[in-house]
């Protein structure tokens, strides 16, 4: 089957990340010089404007923070696969990423509950990073 939806475009700065998600692995970058954790992959840190950034791999755990249901799109690719769940995680590693959350029930969501990253595999070159709730255990 064809993913007919739109792809990421890598940048050179982007490169690395996208091929972590391929591996199946959550990667951000660190701030060598004052030590925080960047997530959207960046050339200069946000804190210090240092250059000298590190990748690390996350542990693709958080929180959800908030998140939307979409029931309606004005982008035909993603018609069929409405309502969805977008979400905006706090992850363990301090940084935000907004993404799907799947594998739930919309009345199973609740602020402040446990997900994890899951990973889809969209076409041989691209997989995206999706969220679910972290099975068996309880949300805080």
């Amino acid at each position: 089957m064809r993913y007919e939806k739109p792809l990421p475009q890598p940048t050179p700065i982007s490169k690395k990340y996208w091929e972590g998600l391929r591996n199946h692995k959550l990667l951000l970058q660190r701030c060598k010089r004052c030590g925080i954790n960047i997530f959207y992959p960046r050339k200069f840190c946000p804190n210090c404007l240092s250059e000298d950034l590190e990748w690390f791999e996350a542990r693709g755990r958080g929180k959800l923070h908030s998140f939307t249901v979409v029931y309606s799109t004005g982008y035909p690719e993603f018609r069929k696969d409405v309502p969805f769940i977008i979400g905006f995680v706090r992850l363990e590693e301090g940084v935000n990423i907004i993404s799907n959350i799947v594998g739930c029930e919309l009345s199973d969501l609740k602020v402040d509950m446990d997900v994890e990253v899951v990973f889809d595999d969209v076409t041989e070159e691209f997989t995206l990073p999706k969220f679910r709730p972290v099975k068996g255990e309880k949300s805080s």
